[in-house]
C-alpha cells in the first residue's frame, strides 16, 4: 500500500510539473510538429484540429477554449486557412500573443476569389523553411531565457528542410515531363506543383466547404483524357467518393493516398511534417514515373501509321522464307 501511495505521490508530482510548463497551442498538426523541434523540452506544444481532421471545415469544442484560455503563446496559418480561430481565441479572453507563421511567405491568390489567397503554402519545404524562422522569433521573444536552445534548433532543422527540398526537386525530374501532372480532391497542392515542376488540377478550390459541380468532374476528366494522366490521388482528410468515381470513370487507377491539410498517424510514415513531405513525392513518383505515357504513344503510333507495321510484318515474313529456302539448299 505505501508503495502505491508513493507511485501515486511521484505522478502527481510529475503531472504538475508537465502542467507548469508554458503552453504553446498550434492550430494544426503540421504546425505542431514544426514547433517540437524548436522547443525541446521548455515549453508543451499542443493541437486544436486533431490528426484527420480538416481545419477548413473544424467546429471548436469546449475542450478547444479551454486549450486555447490556457496559452502562452499561438501558432497561426493564416491566409484564411483557420477561419473559427479568431473567434475561438476572442472568447477565451486569452491575451497571449497570436503568430502568422506564414508571414512573408510569396503567397498564391485563388484563381476564383479576388483577395482571396490560397492557405497551403507549406507544402513549398522554401516556404517551411519562413515558417521556422517566424516561430523561432516569436519563441525567442516570448521566452528569451530559452534563446540557445531554439537557435540551435532552428538550424538544425533548417538543414534537414534544405535536404528535403531538394530530395523533392530531384524526385519529380525523374517523372517524364509530359506526365508530371498531379489530379486530387482539392486545390491543395499549387505551391508544391510551382515549386517542384508538376501541373496540379483538383476537383474542389482551396477549401474544402464547397460540394463538387458536374462541371468540375467533367473539366478534371477531360484533363485525364487529353494528357493521359497515369493515376490521380486521394487525400486523407476528404472523403475519397469523388475521386473514385473519377478513377472509375475514366478507367484510371488510385495511385495512392496524400496527405496535405494534416499529418499522418504518429507512427505512420506522415506522422511528421518531413515524413509527409517525403510521403507524397514518393508516392507521387511511384504512380506518375511509369511506362503508361510510352505504351500510349505506340499505340497511337500504331494507330496513325499502320502502313509502317504492315511493311515490318512483309519484312519478317520474307526473311523466314528465304531462311526455309536456304536450309532446304
Amino acid at each position: 500500500m505505501r508503495k502505491f501511495i508513493a507511485f501515486l505521490f511521484i505522478l502527481c508530482h510529475f503531472s504538475l510539473t508537465a502542467n507548469d510548463k508554458p503552453v504553446v497551442v498550434c492550430t494544426v498538426s503540421i504546425l505542431a510538429d514544426i514547433a517540437n523541434n524548436l522547443v525541446g523540452e521548455t515549453v508543451n506544444v499542443r493541437t486544436i484540429v486533431p490528426i484527420g481532421g480538416d481545419p477548413h471545415i473544424y467546429e471548436a469544442t469546449p475542450r478547444d477554449a479551454q486549450l486555447v484560455q490556457s496559452a502562452d503563446l499561438f501558432f497561426i496559418n493564416g491566409l484564411n486557412f483557420e477561419g473559427w480561430i479568431s473567434e475561438l481565441i476572442a472568447n477565451s479572453g486569452s491575451d497571449a500573443p497570436s503568430i502568422i507563421v506564414s508571414k512573408g511567405v510569396n503567397t498564391l491568390g485563388s484563381q476564383k476569389y479576388k483577395n482571396s489567397f490560397d492557405p497551403h503554402a507549406w507544402m513549398n519545404v522554401a516556404n517551411v523553411m519562413i515558417y521556422v524562422k517566424n516561430m523561432r522569433d516569436a519563441l525567442v521573444s516570448t521566452f528569451p531565457e530559452h534563446k540557445e536552445i531554439y537557435e540551435l534548433a532552428c538550424t538544425n532543422y533548417l538543414n534537414k528542410l534544405t535536404d528535403l527540398h531538394k530530395y523533392v526537386q530531384d524526385q519529380i525530374k525523374s517523372i517524364p515531363e509530359q506526365q508530371r501532372i498531379l489530379v486530387t480532391s482539392h486545390d491543395a497542392f499549387a505551391y508544391y506543383g510551382q515549386a517542384y515542376g508538376i501541373d496540379v488540377e483538383a476537383i474542389l478550390g482551396i477549401s474544402t466547404e464547397a460540394d463538387a459541380r458536374s462541371s468540375d468532374i467533367m473539366r478534371v476528366s477531360k484533363v485525364i483524357k487529353e494528357r493521359n494522366v497515369p493515376a490521380i490521388f486521394i487525400e486523407s482528410t476528404i472523403n475519397p467518393k469523388m475521386i473514385k468515381r473519377l478513377a472509375d470513370d475514366n478507367q484510371v487507377p488510385i495511385g495512392g493516398e496524400l496527405f496535405a491539410d494534416s499529418l499522418g498517424e504518429k507512427e505512420s510514415e506522415a506522422g511528421t511534417y518531413i515524413g509527409m513531405i517525403k510521403h507524397n513525392t514518393d508516392i507521387i513518383v511511384n504512380a506518375l514515373a511509369i511506362s503508361k505515357f510510352a505504351e500510349t504513344k505506340i499505340k497511337k503510333d500504331k494507330e496513325s501509321h499502320p502502313s509502317t507495321f504492315i511493311i515490318l510484318g512483309i519484312i519478317l515474313v520474307l526473311l523466314l522464307i528465304l531462311g526455309i529456302i536456304k536450309m532446304k539448299n
